[in-house]
């Protein structure tokens, strides 16, 4: 018998409307999921590279606070897929995708100048559902994940990119 299919669902934007950079992940792993938080896997380097980018210590932050720091920045955060089966965390694994609203969103961000995907799995699914004519620049940045195993370094100076944006 097969087992039934194990279905995931995003979290809510963090965003307010003069957010001028979304940075958009694919779906959230285990570890979020159980912590009910953003990018929680101790090994993920999300917080480290938009710590980076903002100037601030992320990590040593409590999570509000953290929510806080970004969005004061100009920052929002989202997932491209709203609910999607999936076994384990991997992006490669999200089977039976339905994507959040991203047109809606991006449409009550009047100040938004760039969408940042955070792996190529984000990329993937954005691009295609933004398709074309889009008025503001897409980046594909390396995954924050620990599963992509470029150094935080490289990944650091790619996500540096995103400062004339903020």
């Amino acid at each position: 018998m097969a087992e039934p299919p194990i279905v995931k669902r995003s979290f809510a934007p963090v965003v307010r409307d003069d957010a001028r950079l979304l940075i958009l992940g694919s779906l959230p792993g285990e570890a979020s999921l159980s912590a009910g938080r953003y990018y929680a896997h101790p090994r993920n380097q999300f917080w480290q590279l938009t710590g980076a980018l903002i100037a601030h210590d992320l990590p040593a932050m409590a999570y509000e606070a953290r929510l806080a720091a970004l969005t004061e920045a100009r920052i929002a955060l989202w997932d491209m897929v709203a609910s999607g089966e999936r076994k384990g965390s991997l992006d490669g694994a999200i089977r039976v995708a339905a994507l959040n609203d991203l047109t809606g969103l991006i449409g009550s961000l009047p100040h938004l100048q760039a969408i940042a995907f955070n792996g190529a799995k984000a990329a993937a699914l954005g691009r295609r559902a933004l398709g074309k004519g889009l008025e503001v620049q897409c980046l594909t940045l390396p995954s924050s994940s620990p599963a992509y195993t470029m150094p935080l370094a490289a990944k650091a100076e790619a996500w540096l990119q995103l400062r004339p944006f903020l």
